[in-house]
C-alpha cells in the first residue's frame, strides 16, 4: 500500500470490529457506520458516496406547515391510517398536474417513507392471486427491496434490463411473466443506480405485457421529474413525467418526498393506487387482511398494522409543499437540479484519473447527470474497489448488491458530496491512478 490519505491499520482494524467479512457485499447502512467509525477514528473526512439521501436544506414551506401543525396540537391526534384529506386532495392533483394521470384521492395514501409503501404493496400482492407468489425486479435497483422480500418470506426474480432495452424489452419479459408465477413487477424510473430513463416504448410494452399475464406493475418514483434533460416541473403542462400509468389501469406508484423535495427525515412517501386497482376484488385476501377489496387490505389490513399511519405534522408538511407546487408556486426542479450540476464535475474527475462510467448509455445517448453515477476502475471487481478505496477515504457501494449484471461496478451518489470537496476528490483520484497504473 503506497501513500494512502487513511491509515490502513484504521480501515482493516474496522472492518473487523464490526464483523464484516466481506466489505464489497455489505449493505448501505453497514457501509455508512464503518466510514463513520473509520473518520472518527482517523480524524480524516471521507467524500462520502454511499448514502442515497438528500443534501439539500428541506423544502421551507413543509418546515413551516408542520411547525405550524405542531403549534396546533396535531401531536397529540392520531392521524387517519389512510391520511388527512389535504394531503390526500393534494397527491390526487400532482398525479395529474404532473403525470397527467386521474386518480382519486381515496387512493392517495401516505407512507412512512416509500419504503414502508413497498413492504405492504410487497406481502399484499404476492397473496392477491393464486399461484402468483413471485415479484419480478427490473434491475439494477435499490438492494433493501429484496431486503424486504427475504423479511417477508416472499420470492423474487430479478434481470438487469440495461441490455433489453426499447424491443428487446418485450421478448425478455415475456420469458418470465409467460410462467405464471409472476404477481408483480418494480423498477424505479429513474433507476436507481445506473440513471437510465425507460423511454414512452417501453413503458407501453411493460403496459401491455402486464395485463395480458395479470401482473400488477409498481413504479417507484423516488427521483420524480430528476431527469434534467427534459424539465417536467410545470404544472398542468407537458412534457409530463414519464409513467406506465398512461398506459395500463392497474398501478401502484411509490412517490418520495426524501430527493425531490429533500424532506427526507420526516419520513413520509407516498403510495398512489389507481382506482381500478383499489376496487380490485381478490376472496383470497379475505383470510390474511379482512377485505377482499384490494385498496381497503392495504390501509386497514396492511398499513394499519405496520404502523396506525405515518406522522401527523409531516403530513400537513408535504400537503404544503404538494399544494404549492401544483399552485405553481413551488419549482422543486430547480432546488434539485444542483444534484445533476455536480454529477457532471464528479464524472469528469473520475474519468479523467483512470476510472470508467459503467452505465455510460441510455439507450445510443449519454446517460443523463444526476443523483447517481456509476464507475470501475480496470483490474478490480466493484467489491475489491469499494475496500480498496476506503484507504483513499471515498465511499460508495458495489453494484453487486444492487442486482445489477456489471460486477465491475460502484455507485456514487453525488448529494452528500459538498463542492468544496472537489479539490480533495479530485487528489485521492489522482494518488489512487498513480498508485494503480494500468
Amino acid at each position: 500500500m503506497n501513500n494512502t490519505p487513511i491509515n490502513k491499520e484504521i480501515v482493516d482494524k474496522k472492518i473487523k470490529e464490526n464483523n464484516i467479512n466481506d466489505v464489497g457485499k455489505a449493505s448501505i447502512r453497514v457501509i455508512k457506520k464503518l466510514v463513520d467509525e473509520i473518520e472518527n477514528e482517523s480524524g480524516e473526512k471521507f467524500v462520502r458516496m454511499e448514502m442515497g439521501v438528500p443534501g439539500l436544506p428541506p423544502a421551507q414551506i413543509g418546515v413551516e406547515a408542520e411547525i405550524e401543525a405542531l403549534k396546533n396540537g396535531v401531536a397529540a391526534i392520531y392521524p387517519d391510517i389512510h391520511g388527512i384529506p389535504s394531503l390526500k386532495n393534494e397527491i390526487s392533483r400532482f398525479v395529474k398536474m404532473f403525470l397527467d394521470v386521474d386518480v382519486s384521492p381515496i387512493g392517495c395514501i401516505p407512507t412512512v417513507g416509500s419504503m414502508q409503501g413497498g413492504f405492504a404493496a410487497f406481502l399484499l400482492l404476492n397473496n392477491l392471486h393464486e399461484g402468483k407468489d413471485t415479484t419480478l425486479f427490473l434491475d439494477p435497483g435499490f438492494p433493501v427491496h429484496k431486503q424486504q422480500h427475504k423479511v417477508l418470506d416472499l420470492k423474487y426474480e430479478s434481470f438487469d434490463v440495461y441490455n433489453y432495452r426499447g424491443q428487446k424489452l418485450q421478448d425478455k419479459l415475456e420469458t418470465y411473466l409467460s410462467k405464471g408465477n409472476i404477481s408483480c413487477m418494480l423498477y424505479s424510473n429513474p433507476n436507481n443506480p445506473s440513471w437510465i430513463c425507460f423511454t414512452d416504448e417501453e413503458l407501453q410494452i411493460i403496459a401491455k405485457l402486464a395485463d395480458k399475464y395479470n401482473v400488477i406493475i409498481m413504479e417507484d418514483l423516488a427521483y420524480f421529474a430528476m431527469d434534467f434533460r427534459k424539465d417536467y416541473s410545470q404544472p398542468g403542462v407537458a412534457p409530463f413525467q414519464p409513467t406506465v400509468a398512461k398506459y395500463t389501469d392497474k398501478w401502484l406508484l411509490f412517490i418520495s418526498s426524501s430527493k425531490a423535495f429533500s424532506y427526507a427525515g420526516q419520513r413520509i412517501g407516498m403510495m398512489v393506487i389507481s382506482d381500478s386497482l383499489f376496487n380490485l376484488k381478490s376472496e383470497k385476501l379475505i383470510k390474511r387482511f379482512n377485505s377482499d377489496i384490494f385498496g381497503n387490505a392495504m390501509i386497514f389490513g396492511m398499513v394499519y398494522p405496520l404502523s396506525s399511519g405515518t406522522a401527523h405534522s409531516a403530513q400537513y408538511a408535504l400537503a404544503a409543499i404538494l399544494k404549492a407546487a401544483n399552485d405553481g408556486k413551488f419549482n422543486f426542479r430547480n432546488d434539485v437540479m444542483e444534484y445533476g450540476e455536480k454529477a457532471h464535475i464528479m464524472k469528469k474527475l473520475f474519468t479523467e484519473n483512470g476510472f470508467k462510467i459503467v452505465y455510460d448509455k441510455d439507450l445510443e445517448n449519454p446517460i443523463a447527470d444526476g443523483f447517481y453515477f456509476t464507475y470501475s476502475y480496470p483490474g478490480y471487481t466493484g467489491e475489491e474497489l469499494l475496500k480498496e478505496m476506503l484507504y483513499y477515504g471515498v465511499s460508495a457501494i458495489s453494484l453487486a448488491i444492487t442486482g445489477s449484471e456489471k460486477t465491475e461496478g460502484m455507485r456514487a451518489c453525488v448529494s452528500l458530496v459538498n463542492r468544496n470537496q472537489f479539490p480533495a476528490l479530485e487528489e485521492r483520484l489522482k494518488r489512487f491512478h498513480e498508485n494503480n497504473p494500468y
